[in-house]
């Protein structure tokens, strides 16, 4: 008896398991994506409503415009790529936003639904529209790929085990966001709070150079910034967005094996 009530719980876990996986664009690889998309969403339009009530604007309107501009232009590309994919459906209640923040961080991040945040510290990094394109293209990747949703999903996973997970997500609401918090830990002074994986890293700047090619910038300007990012890490400590994100020869490497892809994707 004791035997059969295991191996019942173990077909469910598997079911369900089963049931929240789901693959990443371009790459096809699957991941465990076990929170519900109506959820994230609520989450993060809350969560970045109150970051800009406690952050303060930029006032440049001429880069405020440009961040903009790149935005809409890559948010354009990712809707039509999707289209083309036919999962438009992923991007379902999404409510794109992009907001120029004062502060000295060299940093950006996207959560999800399309919220986008780019720090002018990091201006002087992007350097120029397709500077800024790489590194829009790349954060709003995660977003697409649903890293957030894949991280939260591990983590409680770890702490409440499957069976768990099924009654926390049913009737614990509470935990899951004190969840999302860790791993969007939005501040004023903080930006994501827990690093990406590598894996997630490459994918994000895989479908990053896809979405900024889509989006009528060259490619290979993200080598080159990427460089630019590498050559300032060396000269102290890293900025806040090479914490979170491992910038290293490899990345470099990998990134200029795609451009030839890239660049079929690619029209000024």
């Amino acid at each position: 008896m004791r035997q059969i009530l295991i191996s019942f719980v173990l077909s469910i876990i598997t079911l369900f398991l089963f049931q929240t996986c789901s693959s990443v664009p371009l790459t096809g690889r699957s991941q465990l994506n076990m929170i519900p998309s109506s959820e994230m969403l609520s989450m993060s339009f809350q969560q970045y409503d109150q970051f800009l009530k406690e952050s303060k604007l930029s006032t440049n309107q001429t880069q405020v415009n440009m961040i903009k501009s790149v935005g809409g232009k890559i948010q354009t590309a990712v809707e039509r790529y999707m289209a083309d994919n036919k999962l438009s459906d992923r991007l379902k209640g999404y409510n794109w936003e992009f907001n120029l923040v004062e502060d000295e961080q060299i940093n950006a991040w996207c959560m999800p639904g399309g919220k986008v945040v780019v720090y002018t510290g990091i201006l002087p990094v992007t350097q120029n529209e397709e500077g800024l394109a790489v590194v829009m293209g790349h954060e709003i990747a995660h977003a697409i790929a649903e890293h957030g949703n894949e991280r939260m999903s591990q983590q409680l996973l770890q702490q409440v085990g499957a069976v768990g997970l099924m009654v926390a997500m049913k009737d614990e609401p509470a935990q899951t966001q004190a969840i999302w918090l860790s791993v969007y830990g939005v501040g004023t002074t903080v930006g994501i709070m827990l690093p990406y994986s590598r894996t997630h890293e490459s994918e994000a700047d895989h479908l990053g150079l896809i979405f900024m090619a889509m989006a009528g910038y060259d490619p290979h300007a993200a080598p080159e910034f990427w460089k630019r990012m590498a050559a300032g890490k060396q000269g102290g400590s890293p900025p806040e967005f090479l914490s979170t994100h491992p910038s290293d020869q490899t990345r470099i490497n990998d990134i200029t094996s795609w451009i030839p892809e890239a660049m079929k994707y690619y029209k000024k």
